[in-house]
């Protein structure tokens, strides 16, 4: 595997070797090479596929909001069956997902995904052509619910497996805009089908979706999938730990839902469900921890009181968008009379900022790798946004109401990029997929405590104030049915005036309930430590066809040393020299099918950050010292990707990096990684360094690119020859 020297910047009589981008380094001089992942087409069809779908369920959460009063007449149910139509999908939305997630480590991505949309529209069809009871529409919904908490995490774990996390922010803005889009416009489209069509249109809508949903997945989703057989695959479904979870999680939340809407907090038919649901929850702990051969639950999603409070922020972001959505199209219909598609657009302001808010954060956060910032001035915006609702009554000028609410777009917007990216940065690479399944877990199960603690507010605030007038407490129990009978009163009749103030104490209820909760979220989110979004790609799924390399987002940094740091066997990363930014593409340097998706430095600060995953980062934290620093990158990526095995090993010597490459084939990932590895280096120094054709075979070999196919060993002996350094070749001949 010989080939004709190539010049390098010593070779060329240059004392300074240069970057990509042809800036030359100074001796002692670190630069990061960033490397932008770009997505092919397939990708491009995954992505587009992900955000159709979630659009869809998007929607379908929203549009009942103001579609529940003459749903409940028609089906001849009554303002607490009305409240139950959207209980009962939020409910089966949430409490599923976490088992979605782990099943489809199992059964596979594709299949969960397309599951999931078959069984929502499974769910779509009983709600509309089918349901003429209640009944049938809550089996409906449930079913719905579990489709779309299907779709909603599948999403997640799919752009975690093919999209590095560096870049993942900007692509999933994406499908982030689709939900934004989808739960502003559900309230308008709801409205519109109430006044001009029926009810059941809400459902006909997502017929088209679920059609494009069930062909779209199958043909573009081509993530590759264990082959083993689905015996094997059932017995490694933790069905105890689902059942004790997705049980004892719908019992209470059941009777938090039951709790001040249908019966008193104190009473039996709360309690019971609540606190039996409580004992199945803490038994599905103990159950993952020390009996389940294959939790469904990963503890290592919680090591840490970052990833505590990720959670917590994401909790609080589902339970504050959930009571807005729901309380503020609700309060212009009650209090300003709208028609329910007025009310739909006068949320419009919230929509306007809150997409290009989410998509500027996406960018900035891809290219400068800091999220932090993000989720403390989201927050701070979002409580600000959330106190100014209490000015709402029933003077508020347009102006004023349409600024209050474009302050509450812009932090919400915010935050659903910032704490997406922190939970899946503080988690480890291979808990990628889950952290994100259980960030969108954790916001829906926000929202589905949203519905219970938002109406038992604003039902006990209406309460209060209506026996302040002597009035009727039935007109809180039943508010939604009472808005026709106050709007067709004199202005000046005594009951509509005393019904509108206690309409308007109960939203101010629940806008300084969710203003505390924003509040408490800030306080929170303080916890989160920086953690690098410079992670690789680590999962058995991958999209077949596609070019992205499992190595994307490896750690490479260059640095120019002087002779006395060549002959030291110390790593770039311990020295802690600045960085000096400087951006580079290096896709031309290299085949397609081998081209790098992401390559980055990981500062001080975020190990600073992050003493306890040292371990970790130093796998994805290559310093590379070699003259002819491009190739040797380049090269280097392409051995570790092959062998599918870094070790935290400092590559130098007088040799180049050949003679300390056979460490990184001969050296296993463990505890001891660090050690193992500059032994090996030390050993390495002392004999001489085999040639390039003997460290391709140890590559081969020890790779996981290994298919035994002859033809696939010589494209790969091509490919490294073309990415070898000049160096590697000098004195071959004389070896």
């Amino acid at each position: 595997m010989t080939r004709p020297r190539q010049e390098n910047a010593t070779s060329r009589g240059e004392d300074k070797p240069s970057t990509p981008d042809g800036a030359h380094l100074e001796t002692g001089e670190v630069v990061e090479v960033v490397v932008e992942w770009k997505p092919g087409k397939q990708e491009w069809a995954v992505m587009f596929t992900i955000a159709l779908i979630s659009l869809m369920v998007a929607l379908d959460a929203t549009i009942l909001v103001s579609v529940l009063p003459t749903l409940a007449v028609d089906l001849g149910g009554s303002a607490t069956d009305a409240f139950w139509a959207g209980t009962s999908y939020l409910l089966s939305c949430a409490v599923c997902q976490p088992f979605i997630a782990s099943l489809s480590d199992i059964f596979g991505r594709k299949e969960m995904l397309l599951a999931s949309v078959l069984f929502f529209t499974i769910g779509t069809v009983l709600c509309a052509p089918i349901a003429s009871s209640f009944t049938v529409f809550f089996a409906g919904r449930a079913v719905q619910g579990i489709g779309g908490g299907g779709i909603i995490t599948m999403g997640q774990v799919i752009f975690a497996d093919i999209v590095p996390l560096r870049q993942r922010p900007k692509y999933f803005s994406l499908v982030l805009a689709a939900w934004a889009l989808g739960s502003v416009l559900g309230p308008l489209i709801g409205g519109l089908f109430v006044e001009h069509a029926i009810w059941a249109w809400c459902f006909y809508v997502n017929i088209p979706f679920c059609a494009l949903g069930l062909i779209l997945v199958p043909l573009c989703v081509n993530l590759t999938t264990d082959r083993t057989s689905l015996r094997s695959k059932l017995a490694r479904v933790d069905w105890m730990g689902g059942f004790l979870f997705i049980g004892g999680l719908t019992s209470f939340l059941v009777g938090m839902s039951w709790a001040g809407v249908q019966f008193q907090w104190k009473s039996v038919q709360v309690l019971v469900p609540m606190m039996a649901g409580v004992a199945a929850i803490v038994a599905c702990f103990f159950w993952e921890k020390h009996v389940a051969r294959e939790p469904f639950l990963r503890p290592s999603l919680f090591y840490s009181a970052s990833a505590l409070a990720a959670y917590a922020c994401a909790l609080f972001q589902g339970f504050i968008l959930f009571c807005a959505l729901y309380y503020v199209p609700f309060y212009f219909t009650s209090v300003h009379f709208e028609r329910p598609t007025q009310s739909g657009l006068d949320i419009f302001p919230v929509t306007c900022v809150l997409l290009p808010g989410s998509i500027l954060v996406s960018l900035i956060s891809t290219r400068t790798g800091r999220y932090r910032w993000a989720i403390w001035s989201g927050w701070a915006i979002t409580s600000l946004g959330c106190g100014l609702l209490a000015l709402f009554d029933q003077n508020t000028p347009t102006p004023v109401w349409a600024t209050i609410l474009a302050v509450f777009g812009v932090g919400h917007g915010i935050l659903l990029t910032s704490v997406n990216v922190a939970i899946q940065a503080i988690s480890t690479v291979a808990d990628a997929g889950r952290a994100a399944a259980m960030y969108a877990f954790m916001r829906t199960l926000g929202m589905a405590i949203g519905v219970a603690v938002g109406g038992t507010v604003f039902q006990n605030r209406m309460i209060a104030k209506l026996q302040e007038f002597g009035m009727s407490e039935d007109i809180a129990h039943d508010s939604e049915a009472f808005v026709p009978k106050m709007a067709a009163m004199d202005p000046d009749d005594p009951i509509r005036v005393g019904a509108l103030e206690a309409y308007v104490a109960g939203f101010h209820g629940v806008y300084w309930t969710i203003t505390g909760a924003s509040v408490a979220a800030l306080l929170v989110s303080l916890i989160i430590k920086r953690h690098t979004m410079n992670k690789s790609l680590d999962t058995r799924f991958t999209l077949q066809g596609a070019a992205t390399p499992m190595m994307a987002g490896v750690t490479v940094m260059m640095e120019q040393l002087n002779a006395e740091d060549r002959s030291q066997d110390t790593c770039t990363s311990d020295r802690r020299l600045p960085p000096v930014v400087k951006d580079s593409n290096l896709s031309s340097q290299m085949p397609s099918a081998f081209d790098l998706a992401s390559v980055d430095s990981i500062s001080k600060d975020s190990e600073a950050d992050e003493p306890e995953h040292n371990d970790q980062r130093e796998k994805n934290d290559i310093d590379n010292e070699s003259e002819d620093s491009e190739i040797d990158m380049a090269a280097v990526a392409y051995f570790v990707e092959a062998s599918g095995k870094i070790v935290p090993v400092s590559i130098k010597s007088d040799e180049g990096a050949v003679s300390q490459m056979g460490s990184v084939f001969e050296c296993d990932i463990n505890e001891e990684g660090r050690e193992e590895g500059r032994a090996s280096s030390q050993s390495s120094h002392q004999s001489e360094p085999p040639s390039p054709e003997e460290l391709f075979e140890q590559a081969w070999g020890a790779g996981s690119m290994n298919s035994g196919d002859e033809s696939d060993h010589a494209e790969h002996e091509a490919a490294f020859a073309n990415l070898a350094p000049a160096w590697m070749y000098e004195g071959e001949e004389t070896r």
